[in-house]
């Protein structure tokens, strides 16, 4: 199993999503999750509506490429219409270990036509993965109900599906019981799971 740091390996709320939470994590060996969308044609990290005073995603790739990095990226999608830049900026930087999601349907559809690796989503609300079977993994989220089971997970690998996990703690709620039983698949590398935690991960996961 990968560990994925959700936004970073931050410490304070103020560093999400910040390049030091990125290089923390590389420097950790973790995989990161990030959110892109675009601002004055070019692609930069920000959740929220994009300013002038985000940085560019660009940035976060060249650290990865620096640092030798090949832990996974998952790039949540915030905006429309920007596979060009995506792009070109992962093969500025000859990024593969990457993959998208949480995109539109229809901006799904995009993106498997122009062959990026796509995650399709699974949640209490979405119960019926859009496009499985065109799908390189599965994003797994519990929002407010423990749906995710080591079936439905074995159930997805079956199909050769990735798969990354969020864990509840990053809605606020209880971790114990899922990872748990996520000690199943410590030596599953198509297994991930997102954690805003991720050393506390490591220690659990991995620790003697």
């Amino acid at each position: 199993m990968q560990i994925l740091a959700h936004r970073g390996f931050w410490k304070t709320v103020e560093e999400k999503n910040t390049l030091e939470s990125f290089r923390r994590a590389f420097e950790n060996g973790y995989g990161i999750e990030t959110d892109i969308r675009d601002y004055e044609e070019k692609l930069v990290v920000s959740h929220n509506v994009a300013t002038k005073e985000c940085f560019s995603f660009d940035e976060v790739l060249k650290l990865y490429s620096e640092m030798n990095m090949n832990t996974p990226l998952a790039i949540n999608i915030k905006a429309d219409g920007i596979q060009n830049l995506l792009r070109a900026d992962l093969e500025k930087y000859n990024i593969q270990n990457c993959f998208v999601f949480d995109m539109s349907i229809p901006e799904q559809v995009v993106y498997h036509k122009q062959e990026f690796n796509v995650f399709t989503r699974m949640s209490e609300y979405e119960k019926e993965p859009v496009l499985l079977e065109k799908s390189h993994g599965v994003w797994m989220d519990e929002w407010e109900n423990s749906w995710i089971s080591e079936k439905v997970i074995d159930q997805m690998r079956q199909q050769g599906k990735k798969v990354s996990i969020i864990s509840p703690e990053i809605h606020g709620r209880d971790k114990a019981n899922m990872w748990k039983f996520l000690k199943k698949y410590v030596d599953d590398a198509d297994v991930m799971l997102c954690t805003d935690t991720p050393a506390e991960a490591e220690e659990y996961f991995y620790g003697n």
